[in-house]
């Protein structure tokens, strides 16, 4: 190994490894080590192990003239074995650095990874001297450099997210070259294809460096979903084609080019190295009772908010900020737009349960950095009081899976579900509207990636998981979805065009709802996961986009919605629609009607109808400064052909007829409709009141 000058103090400020020009400096924390270890690895993985000389307060430092980027590292650490009393320190064990910026690789799973010799039902108790070295990845010592600042913020009204696998969106397409990484993502066809479609932002599943569970792997697979984050600074090793940091960069460079936002999807609720039985990997065999929440009278066991074995300390002041430093990261140094937060209801627990006030919350909305970029949480997770949809304060925007089970089951065709269905078109008003939140805080979607894609839950009334290896026990157990009378693929034709139908009114009424809009990728080409509904470990053809499949007529009636969506201020309004009137015309801003011209009494919202006809305005707060138009009609049709009587306008107005969705097509772009209007069954109509240009 090349040898470099003495070890010096360093400086404590910057956590991780950073180059100074003249050497680097490393700075790790721990509170309850008593010694921290840098270990220098050479390209014939042999290892020199240095003392960090300084502590300063629980920050362990010291700096290694000559050292230069592209170095590889790790860390060890000593200290107490108690379990019993949550310390778990084993100097045997090499540790991922917190901090680091680039991983060489994934584990190669063995039971030296582990930081106690495996037997039993107190073998967490024990202690393993077998070095984990070999079976490690390394850190790489990097010296990234700022690629500038995110593209201009598009507000959330005029947003349209697109959640997407990094390599399940590549892995199949037959026009990408480098496929499965950041580059297919950076490439001509996926750009052309997400600018065409219209959507404004892509969300990607986790691409911070992760685990594949060793249950897993002994099954043949691997985590493909990416929720076991292992380092929150380095993207994970599988998406880099030339193992660089740059390749992250041009990645967002591209996408902000096309006027495309990239939003991550981010775990800092718990990590990779799971309960007491997990391995010793990082933040375990660093300062376990600092990074993880122990139990109370027994920190031998971790408290499991999150059902994956151990929750994340977020209270600890260093451990809040080593999350709010990795955010700040991606968006300083990778230039990324915003972030969605799984699990989001951990990051709110305190003692005392959830809290929209807890130093999270007030920490990452005080941030000159991190409050300008657009924030989302996964409301829930499997804690006690977990479900906090509506609880999240702004500028949190939240997923809305009360509006996907809400549209579900009224196009499925359940009773009960018009009032239902009101909500959810008018921005989830009775969730969301307090505090001065805004009607784009409900991220509305009807499928993502937890879950059957929109093709799937118009094909298979059951899960079918077999290929997870769990029994078909794991997934969702209630899809709220429908066969159409036939399980899986079918040739009948009738049961072809049902289900195309069906897929035209889930898509249209989520673009014609107030809020968010969020389409997961595949959707708008048809893309199967043959009933799947549960693809966390299939990163094969189950889990990935099939472009060959691809359906051009539905991904033709997709656009048009976006674009329709895109030229309707109505749609995608931030104030909330209340039916208050209008100051400027004394209109009222929303009218429900029935089919037959009259307004929706109480008893109509309780009868078994499954039709809702909704006139939308501006809403009666909307500022003069703010986009206008006059008025849509909405229909939405879970029944047999009726019709429906228009409100009647003004001699030198019409309603003019946007959307039919019972036309492969989307139907007419430029009709005028008459006042008793057919209604095909099962169908969505949209219509706008407009001048009459004829005179």
């Amino acid at each position: 190994m090349t040898r470099y000058g003495s070890i010096e103090a360093g400086k404590p400020t910057e956590l991780g490894a950073t180059y100074t020009g003249e050497g680097v400096n490393f700075a790790v924390f721990s509170a309850t080590a008593s010694q921290v270890f840098v270990c220098l690895f050479d390209e014939d993985g042999h290892e020199t192990r240095v003392a960090l000389p300084e502590r300063t307060g629980d920050i362990w430092h010291g700096a290694i003239p000559g050292l230069t980027p592209g170095a590889a590292y790790a860390l060890r650490a000593d200290g107490p074995y108690r379990p019993n009393e949550g310390l778990r320190f084993n100097v045997n064990k090499l540790l991922l650095d917190p901090y680091a910026k680039r991983l060489t690789d994934h584990l190669t799973w063995h039971d030296a990874v582990l930081g106690y010799t495996p037997g039993g039902a107190e073998a967490d108790l024990s202690f393993d001297p077998r070095d984990s070295a070999p079976y490690m990845p390394r850190c790489i010592v990097e010296n990234p450099r700022p690629i500038g600042p995110p593209s201009s913020a598009r507000a959330m009204e005029e947003t349209l997210i697109y959640e997407a696998h990094v390599k399940g969106l590549t892995a199949l397409h037959p026009e990408v070259d480098q496929r499965g990484g950041f580059l297919g993502i950076a490439s001509d066809p996926v750009i052309d294809h997400l600018a065409k479609l219209g959507v404004t932002a892509i969300e990607l599943l986790p691409v911070q460096a992760f685990l594949n569970d060793r249950f897993l792997v002994k099954k043949g697979l691997v985590n493909y979903w990416g929720y076991q984050t292992l380092g929150f600074f380095a993207p994970d090793p599988r998406y880099l084609s030339h193992g660089a940091l740059w390749e992250v960069q041009h990645m967002v460079s591209r996408l902000h080019a096309a006027g495309i936002e990239v939003i991550l999807d981010v775990v800092y609720n718990h990590t990779g190295e799971g309960s007491e039985a997990g391995p010793t990997l990082s933040f375990r065999g660093l300062d376990n009772p600092s990074y993880y929440r122990l139990m109370p009278g027994d920190p031998r066991r971790y408290i499991n908010d999150t059902g994956t074995g151990n929750t994340i300390n977020i209270d600890h002041p260093m451990v809040l900020r080593m999350i709010l430093d990795s955010l700040r990261y991606w968006v300083e140094m990778m230039g990324v737009d915003g972030f969605r937060f799984d699990l989001g209801a951990t990051l709110g627990r305190t003692q005392s349960g959830f809290d929209p006030g807890a130093a999270f919350f007030d920490a990452v909305r005080q941030d000159p950095v991190l409050a300008r970029v657009k924030l989302i949480a996964e409301p829930w997770d499997i804690g006690p009081g977990g479900y906090q949809l509506g609880a999240f304060p702004h500028p949190f925007s939240e997923w809305n899976d009360a509006y996907r089970d809400g549209i579900r089951r009224f196009w499925r065709g359940d009773d009960g579900m018009v009032a239902p269905l009101a909500d959810r078109l008018t921005g989830s008003a009775g969730t969301f509207d307090h505090r001065g939140r805004a009607a784009t805080s409900s991220v509305n979607f009807v499928t993502a990636h937890d879950g059957f894609t929109l093709a799937d839950w118009v094909s298979y009334n059951a899960r079918h998981n077999e290929a997870n290896g769990e029994g078909n026990r794991d997934g969702h157990g209630e899809n709220f979805s429908d066969n159409m009378g036939a399980e899986g693929p079918s040739d009948d034709p009738e049961i072809r065009a049902k289900r195309l139908q069906r897929r035209r009114n889930m898509m249209a009424t989520l673009l014609l709802s107030q809020g968010t809009p969020m389409i997961l990728a595949g959707d708008e080409i048809g893309n199967s996961q043959a009933g799947n509904n549960n693809a966390y470990a299939q990163d094969n053809a189950t889990g990935w986009v099939e472009w060959a499949g691809a359906e051009p007529l539905f991904l033709r009636f997709s656009r048009r919605l976006i674009e329709i969506r895109e030229n309707h201020p109505i749609l995608r309004q931030k104030r909330f629609l209340h039916s208050r009137e209008r100051p400027d015309d004394g209109l009222a801003d929303l009218f429900w009607w029935r089919p037959d011209g009259e307004p929706m009494g109480p008893p109509d919202w309780q009868s078994a109808r499954h039709i809702l006809c909704a006139e939308l305005r501006m809403a009666s707060d909307t500022p003069s400064y703010a986009a206008r138009e006059d008025a849509m009609y909405l229909i939405f049709n879970r029944g047999p052909a009726t019709k429906v009587a228009l409100p009647p306008v003004a001699e030198q107005r019409h309603w003019r007829l946007l959307l039919d969705t019972s036309q492969a097509d989307g139907g007419p772009r430029d009709a005028s409709a008459q006042h008793l209007l057919p209604v095909p069954d099962s169908a969505v109509m949209a219509l706008v009141l407009e001048e009459r240009l004829d005179g």
